[in-house]
């Protein structure tokens, strides 16, 4: 189905019908916030709390959950820990309910935001190398939701998510697919597939969104066509989650920090027409 991967060449930044639009190498001594917001979805919590824990180094990110790290919003998300990166943000007034992904009815702006808008294409290939956490009660994702400044343009395109609980040397679970929200044009369709390979070391998650359509690859491969799409700008958003329910004892690993590692998150236009 779809492209395979003689069209995208591994690791190459040439893409046929292509052009390099936002490229993070994070092969620099800090982190270029031209690109990236180092909070996660501050407006329902605050910036304090929101923070992403990271560092560069060998040419990677190093997303962090830290041995001291506070839950990011404690009210609403219980003790629920995250280090993330968005390319945008937008929210409203002090106690309204306008902002990005509003996952609860409870939730009301605590603290006012900027409006940030460092990546937010309408279509496109996006794609991100990293390597999972393989650790009971730990997640990685990178997913984007809309800009949303009309309410409705909500929806999500998971590009990749991996749970700790769901991966071993030789098969990773690897979801995947797009969820409505508040966007009622767009149906729930997410898929979690078992797949040969070691999450632990470098892979390459993509998507090919364009209109009417989107396409997920794996390591270059096409996984699978959706015949839907978000018609609205959209931004990145990539971290590492702490997630309670799914902390274990068990093999859980005492040294901290607990650490995604990324490679490079690269976002390309399309040069074909009628897209």
């Amino acid at each position: 189905m779809g492209r395979q991967m003689s069209d995208f060449p591994a690791n190459s930044t040439a893409k046929p019908g292509f052009e390099l639009e936002f490229d993070d190498e994070f092969d620099q001594p800090e982190l270029d916030t031209t690109k990236w917001f180092p909070y996660y979805l501050p407006q329902w919590s605050t910036r304090k709390l929101a923070a992403a824990r990271y560092s560069l180094a060998r040419s990677s990110l190093h997303l962090r959950i830290e041995a001291d790290q506070q839950p990011w919003c404690p009210e609403i998300d219980g003790a629920t820990r995250v280090s993330s990166l968005q390319t945008g943000c937008y929210a409203g007034t002090l106690g309204s309910e306008t902002g990005q992904h509003r996952f609860n009815s409870r939730l009301f702006v605590s603290e006012e935001q900027p409006t940030v808008a460092n990546y937010t294409p309408r279509y496109g290939y996006l794609e991100v190398r990293l390597k999972a956490v393989a650790i009971p009660g730990y997640m990685v994702a990178m997913w984007m939701i809309g800009f949303e400044q009309s309410p409705h343009q909500a929806a999500e395109i998971c590009i990749c998510e991996l749970f700790g609980t769901e991966l071993s040397p030789n098969e990773a679970k690897v979801g995947y697919g797009l969820h409505p929200f508040a966007d009622a044009l767009i149906r729930d369709e997410f898929y979690k597939e078992s797949i040969r390979m070691d999450a632990r070391q470098f892979h390459v998650y993509a998507v090919d969104w364009r209109p009417g359509q989107v396409e997920f690859f794996l390591d270059n491969r096409s996984m699978r066509r959706v015949a839907q799409s978000p018609n609205y700008p959209m931004q990145l958003m990539l971290g590492i989650y702490e997630i309670p329910s799914q902390l274990s004892n068990d093999s859980f690993p005492a040294e901290w920090p607990k650490v995604l590692e990324v490679d490079y998150v690269r976002g390309y236009r399309s040069t074909e027409g009628g897209r």
